[in-house]
């Protein structure tokens, strides 16, 4: 059964992951069948009890309804539980088909696109909520109003007409509460996601606010977006507190109406004595789904908002497909105008950058702060997806491989080290799933080969040492050896290096460019943004970025050349170098 809900899971839309569940839902539906006939009991014990019972002064006819009220509010109760079970099941089958889905769609650029400004996890956990909690309930229980109603018209025409006029009002009510609400919520949910985006950032450079003095800043700069958040909160909240309000009034009132006018045809020798409550029941359990329904409505539209989102981010993910596996490529590199735009669109970062790396080159990217060298070495290790032309490894485009399974090969080693919560060595194998020795091996091996090992041996566990998001509990130099040893990894044909040498001593860096020439006396292609042009004289072709643009590829010596003529192979100067890219 879970090789079929994978296979559904697959086509990423949500309607076919509801499809997986439809018995759960089938189940539901049923037990909601039986669950509503049952709650005919009380009103029929009632009816029995003044029109037969009190009538005939029959004790034992009393007993008997007793147990049959007894029995059927006790499996009335059963059916209960179980639906909330299955309901609970249903979301627990649709988190186990979706989430894994949902989560890459979360890292992908093109499920972020999506989701707009939620936050695409809250926005799954709203529909589970609501799948499995009051809104379900009322959506499978309304459609029993209108048997209660009918059943009021059995009664007398007037008790039905009253339970008719009833039910109307609340659905009008319900209307205009999700006119009300609509904007509101939506208001709502804009406003959390930008506070607490905003939270999350601001937490993550807590250190240096602090050294900076910035802390009373960004909390001032919180209290806003939690003030605007707050106030989204309160119209939200008012307005479904209004309407709820009302639907209880409007409940009560036609509850007692219903027995008020019970009554009245009571006297009028109309309906018996046992018409009167059952009349108030029926009308109260008619008019009850109802009242749920606008008391849920917060819930409900947040469900039906996270359906919508979901749906376009899962949708986002459809393009993925069975990809054709590849042989393991030698380490030939090709970037073929290749074009990335800002986040907003309103300007390029690259532009048609063309060039080629053969396994063995170690390539230097130079050029000014903000020239586009981060940008280009994010395409060149798939770790952003160009808006146009193509970045190609053994001639095959990146977007041709499988992600997980390309990333094996390539080594990259971001601005931001980006380590991860967990122990060093996880950190170093990518969180590889593997254990044993040959993932302990190729651990110290990278680890070896980036100089890190001493240094990973003298932290207090070793290579089981804890660290915390983005290598909290090391230093700037510690956690940039770990990420070159990540980078090295596996023995990766590709290395795509940012500042590999920023927080490096001596020690580190002499490490460094003993790695990098292993690698490529391996046949290892390596693009490196160099920190310190001093670094370059390693570096066999150099490569000038400026204004989004390759102004200058080559061999290191012809382009030094061209830089600075007359001078010899070894770089004096290079123009407009910046201290980061």
């Amino acid at each position: 059964m879970a090789g079929k809900a994978e296979d559904l899971a697959t086509s990423s839309t949500l309607k076919a992951a509801l499809e997986a569940c439809r018995r759960h839902i089938g189940f539901v539906i049923l037990f909601s069948a039986f669950l509503n006939l049952l709650y005919l009991a009380p009103s029929l014990y009632m009816l029995q009890v003044y029109d037969r019972v009190l009538a005939s002064g029959g004790l034992l006819t009393l007993v008997y309804l007793s147990i049959v009220l007894i029995a059927s509010l006790a499996a009335l109760a059963f059916l209960d539980g179980t639906r909330m079970r299955l309901l609970l099941a249903m979301a627990r089958r649709l988190d186990r088909i979706l989430s894994p889905f949902v989560l890459r769609a979360a890292l992908d650029r093109e499920g972020r696109q999506a989701a707009g400004n939620a936050h695409i996890i809250r926005e799954f956990d709203s529909l589970r909520s609501a799948l499995s909690g009051p809104p379900a309930l009322a959506a499978v229980d309304a459609p029993w109003a209108p048997i209660y109603i009918g059943v009021c018209f059995l009664i007398h025409p007037w008790i039905g007409a009253l339970a008719l006029f009833g039910g109307a009002a609340l659905v009008v009510i319900a209307l205009i509460n999700q006119r009300a609400m609509h904007r509101a919520l939506r208001a709502n949910e804009d406003a959390s996601g930008a506070m607490y985006a905003l939270q999350m950032s601001d937490a993550n450079q807590g250190d240096a606010a602090r050294a900076l003095g910035m802390q009373s800043r960004l909390v001032n700069r919180q209290l806003k977006a939690r003030l605007a958040l707050t106030e989204a909160t309160n119209v939200a909240g008012n307005a479904n507190t209004r309407y709820s309000a009302a639907t209880k009034f409007a409940r009560l009132v036609l509850q007692s109406a219903a027995l008020g006018l019970g009554a009245f045809l009571a006297l009028r020798q109309d309906i018996s004595a046992g018409g009167i409550i059952a009349s108030s029941i029926l009308c109260s359990r008619a008019f009850a789904p109802l009242e749920l329904i606008v008391g849920a409505w917060r819930q409900f539209e947040q469900g039906r908002q996270a359906y919508g989102i979901l749906t376009r981010v899962l949708r986002s993910q459809e393009g993925q497909r069975d990809f054709t596996s590849l042989p393991a490529p030698r380490g030939v590199l090709s970037m073929e105008g290749v074009t990335v735009r800002s986040p907003a669109g309103d300007r390029l970062l690259l532009a048609n950058a063309t060039f080629r790396g053969e396994p063995g080159d170690i390539i230097g990217v130079l050029g000014p702060s903000g020239a586009g060298k981060t940008t280009l070495l994010r395409a060149v290790a798939g770790a952003s997806l160009p808006d146009g032309g193509a970045v190609r490894i053994d001639g095959a485009k990146m977007t041709d491989w499988e992600p997980d399974r390309l990333g094996r090969y390539i080594g990259y080693l971001p601005q931001e080290v980006a380590l991860f919560g967990g122990t060093v060595g996880q950190n170093i194998s990518r969180f590889d799933s593997g254990v044993g020795e040959d993932v302990d091996a190729s651990i110290i091996k990278a680890a070896k080969s980036a100089g890190a090992h001493e240094m990973i041996l003298a932290l207090p566990r070793g290579y089981d040492t804890e660290i915390g998001p983005n290598g909290r509990g090391l230093s700037a130099g510690q956690a940039q050896r770990v990420a070159l040893a990540r980078a090295l990894y596996g023995d990766p044909v590709l290395l795509a290096l940012d500042e590999p040498n920023s927080h490096l001593d001596g020690d580190g860096e002499t490490a460094l460019i003993n790695a990098l020439k292993d690698a490529s006396a391996r046949g290892v292609c390596s693009v490196i943004v160099a920190h310190r042009t001093g670094f370059i004289s390693h570096v066999n072709k150099l490569m000038i970025v400026t204004d989004g643009r390759i102004d200058a590829f080559g061999p290191r010596d012809t382009i030094l050349a061209r830089l600075n003529p007359g001078v010899g192979p070894r770089p004096i100067a290079v123009p407009n170098e910046g201290s980061r890219p």
